[in-house]
């Protein structure tokens, strides 16, 4: 695998600091350190490929480590805090990634000759080892990029493909339940895209259950499974990780801000934003811009 690998590096390598668009629908990569409020956000569901350095990622409570030649599959939105890091020899990390799109899975299913049976799930989230075959499908969907004329014939046999071979593994199951209806991961994804869509507004857990045509307690119990947080607590890292975003993005002072994503208290917006990030808001956006420019932190007021 090591050869596979090694062109997978090689092709990818041209990818920036940031998620770089490959002109191949849902494909991206991406190469080298990321600042982290970049990696603090809302991740769409995916599969994700490390090729090089490795990756941690955070939801709620849970962490999961990525090493090279290992994927992970993300199977609904999920505010999530990422660390990356470079190899033990200094080489970047470099990754690439394809976002999941829920009807092309379930086509894909369909067509199997075989019924697969949905299992009970754990997780909105988990890692994998990659094996030669699944190395191989991506090999030929990235070489696409010097191929444009190309990929809008072979893009979508190679991405069924790669959906496929992950079907074919461990992680599989949250391939077939986010794309077979009437599974409890299918309709907690109902109520996740609800949060999603009126993040700012206030939510009813029970309304939420209705959605996800679930019990209070059953609702409660396979969404903190799926996500690694109550329903509440996902709003509020929806709301924050907007808040930041906007911020950073310079749309607003952190009052305006606050009210924009749906708190009722300055204070109370700034108290969680701490807790969550490290930093009150104007201390994390200063932090955030000296980390862009590349300067050292001040040790004195001017």
């Amino acid at each position: 695998m090591e050869k596979q690998l090694q062109e997978l590096r090689a092709l990818a390598s041209r990818a920036e600091n940031r998620p770089t668009e490959t002109g191949i629908p849902r494909v991206a990569m991406v190469q080298g350190e990321i600042p982290e409020h970049l990696l603090a956000a809302v991740y769409d569901p995916m599969i994700n490929l490390i090729l090089t350095g490795s990756k941690t990622m955070t939801v709620g409570d849970r962490t999961f480590r990525y090493d090279p030649a290992t994927y992970f599959v993300m199977s609904v939105d999920l505010p999530a805090v990422g660390t990356i890091h470079p190899d033990a020899n200094g080489a970047p990390y470099l990754a690439v990634s394809l976002t999941l799109d829920p009807a092309i899975v379930a086509s894909l299913i369909h067509d199997l000759p075989v019924e697969v049976c949905s299992t009970l799930f754990d997780s909105g989230f988990s890692v994998a080892p990659v094996n030669s075959e699944l190395l191989d499908a991506w090999i030929r969907m990235l070489r696409l990029m010097d191929r444009p004329n190309e990929i809008a014939v072979l893009a979508p046999g190679y991405e069924r493909e790669i959906l496929f071979r992950v079907l074919q593994g461990p992680l599989g199951w949250m391939l077939r339940d986010i794309a077979t209806p009437d599974t409890a991961l299918s309709r907690i994804g109902v109520a996740i895209r609800w949060i999603r869509g009126h993040f700012a507004e206030p939510i009813r857990v029970e309304a939420l259950a209705d959605m996800a045509a679930l019990s209070v307690s059953a609702f409660h119990r396979h969404f903190k499974a799926v996500t690694a947080l109550s329903p509440l607590q996902y709003q509020k890292r929806i709301r924050l990780l907007h808040a930041r975003t906007q911020l950073f993005s310079g749309q607003g002072n952190a009052t305006s801000v606050a009210f924009d994503v749906g708190y009722e208290s300055p204070n109370q917006f700034s108290r969680e934003y701490s807790r969550l990030f490290g930093l009150p808001p104007s201390q994390d956006l200063a932090k955030a811009t000296r980390t862009i420019r590349g300067e050292q932190p001040a040790h004195c007021a001017p």
